[in-house]
């Protein structure tokens, strides 16, 4: 590896690359398979969201489905239209807004939501039970890592502002 002589920077990288490529690799046949149902994976995670967790606001939406402010009024905008969620506003604050399931939006996740996870159980075939619940572990452990690390650059950064 080219300029990179650390033998724990390599296996980062290399890690790294796996990560992605899997990544891809799952995420395109999950796209794939929920375009067939006319939604992307951000709208099927907006409904899921809902049906599991009940109605929410946009913020909380985008914290669940990982996707910024912008995107989300897009998201509810389109599922929206097709009928399938509603904006409601708060009878308190009507500054806040919560977005809900529809009846006909209800009926389609119900029926799609467990049929998607087949899809991700068949997609994940490739491991072992408890190699799936290592991986889940071991993912969970990145994760946080990197958000500290990201935490700490932030931390870093203000500290060398003027």
């Amino acid at each position: 590896m080219r300029g990179v002589t650390d033998a724990a920077d390599q296996d980062a990288v290399r890690a790294y690359v796996k990560l992605m490529r899997a990544h891809r690799a799952v995420v395109g046949r999950m796209e794939r398979l929920i375009g067939l149902e006319g939604l992307t994976l951000t709208q099927l995670g907006v409904l899921e969201g809902i049906l599991h967790k009940g109605p929410m606001t946009h913020r909380d939406l985008g914290r669940k489905v990982l996707t910024s402010a912008g995107n989300m009024t897009d998201v509810v905008d389109k599922l929206e239209a097709r009928g399938l969620v509603r904006r409601v506003r708060g009878a308190a604050d009507r500054r806040q807004v919560r977005v809900e399931l529809t009846d006909p939006g209800r009926r389609l996740i119900e029926d799609l939501f467990p049929r998607h996870a087949a899809d991700i159980a068949r997609t994940m075939a490739g491991l072992a039970d408890d190699e799936l619940r290592q991986l889940g572990v071991l993912l969970r452990k990145l994760g946080i890592a990197a958000a500290q690390a990201e935490a700490a650059s932030h931390l870093v950064a203000a500290d060398h502002e003027p």
